[in-house]
């Protein structure tokens, strides 16, 4: 399943640019040209990884880190022409990860986004590629399911699916946004097709499905509990 990063940056020309960048490099793309809309993409795209422009209209880049970590730890790089040593600061006391000052190469900011993302990755899991609730373990490179000793075969989608669920865990994720990741946005069919999936994936878990949980109404919600 390719990352996906949110750009936001009011400047069309620069968004246009870093997207054909980080296309070229295998990554999904999504585009907000102000703040506010960046908090609405949040909800919905569910980024890997944010570019975040500091001088944007109404909303500052650094109003919306603030309120991007009131809900998710989702890696942030702040884009800025401001060099100043107390705005750098604020960017990080505010929660980014790293702090990129304009001019830059997008060649050096995708190679920047690439290894803040195999940092974090790494940082996340022990084993790094490996994925572990319960008695089961996620392999994301082979795309492989183990539960206890068991080997579990799953189809294309359903691991996209469950490693979509895992990499947000304990948020509430709704059918909508599960379709556009795993689906894509140009998919036209019925959201039940996200229930059957889960059905199935439920099913292959066994014991361990209860870590998949239904929000009525609404969507799913991957919990590490195991108290249910």
């Amino acid at each position: 399943m390719a990352k996906r990063v949110l750009i936001v940056e009011d400047e069309i020309r620069i968004r246009e640019v870093l997207s054909d960048y980080f296309l070229q490099d295998g990554w999904d793309v999504s585009e907000a040209e102000n703040g506010q809309d960046a908090l609405r993409w949040i909800e919905s795209c569910y980024p890997d990884l944010i570019l975040l422009d500091v001088m944007m209209p109404e909303m500052d880049g650094f109003e919306v880190c603030r309120e991007v970590r009131k809900r998710s730890g989702v890696p942030i790089i702040l884009l800025t022409a401001k060099s100043a040593e107390q705005d750098k600061l604020l960017g990080y006391e505010l929660g980014a990860d790293d702090y990129v000052t304009k001019p830059f190469s997008p060649k050096v900011l995708v190679a920047k986004a690439n290894s803040l993302m195999k940092r974090v990755t790494e940082n996340y899991l022990p084993d790094g590629h490996l994925l572990r609730f319960g008695r089961a373990v996620l392999n994301t490179l082979s795309h492989r399911l183990e539960v206890g000793e068991r080997e579990v075969e799953l189809s294309p989608k359903e691991y996209e699916l469950l490693a979509f669920l895992i990499q947000n865990k304990e948020r509430v994720v709704t059918r909508e946004a599960i379709i556009a990741r795993v689906w894509g946005m140009e998919f036209d069919g019925d959201n039940r097709v996200v229930d059957s999936h889960i059905k199935k994936l439920r099913a292959k878990l066994g014991y361990d499905s209860h870590h998949i949980r239904t929000v009525v109404g609404t969507g799913y919600q991957f919990s590490m509990m195991e108290d249910i």
